[in-house]
């Protein structure tokens, strides 16, 4: 019962990218779905912390811990499968010459949602670390409020729970 349920939770950024880019995509079709995976995938990947740091030419033990949290986020499954959804209903139906035409339609989406994982992920290589110090430092401070940070965290973990957002609070505890 532990390794199925943890096969699930171990897995809930994917989940979010594949599921938010079918469920907030117009057709919410599979090219959607497929989008959001390489969205997350190329994210994840990416910012891994070998990769990190071949990058930035440092060793890898002084890659900022930051990008170590990166994989099991839910926050970046949020981010590729709203993004694979806005470029899906965007590129969906879009027509390129007929030397490229293979790729037209529903098989660009995947390769657009690629590229502009890109541009995010050279976005999220500075932006992160201080998103991601500032997320530790507030959920430091909530845990010396004692009983009162404890309300605070459950009154907003169960505001959180219909939309399926309390996994992003609980990765800030």
């Amino acid at each position: 019962m532990s390794a199925g349920s943890n096969a699930i939770l171990g897995s809930l950024p994917i989940l979010f990218a594949i599921g938010l880019a079918i469920g907030m995509s117009k057709g919410g079709d599979g090219a959607a779905a497929l989008a959001g995976l390489v969205g997350y995938l190329i994210l994840t990947k990416v910012l891994y912390p070998a990769s990190v740091a071949t990058l930035m030419g440092i060793k890898e033990a002084k890659v900022d811990p930051a990008y170590a949290s990166l994989g099991s986020n839910v926050f970046i499954g949020i981010i590729a499968g709203l993004i694979a959804a806005a470029l899906y209903d965007r590129f969906y139906q879009t027509k390129l010459p007929m030397a490229l035409s293979f790729f037209s339609g529903k098989r660009l989406v995947p390769i657009v949602t690629a590229a502009v994982m890109l541009v995010v992920t050279a976005l999220l290589i500075v932006i992160w670390p201080p998103v991601y110090e500032g997320l530790v430092n507030f959920g430091k401070f909530i845990v010396n409020l004692g009983a009162v940070g404890a309300g605070l965290y459950g009154f907003f973990n169960r505001l959180l729970i219909p939309t399926g957002l309390h996994q992003a609070l609980n990765s800030v505890f």
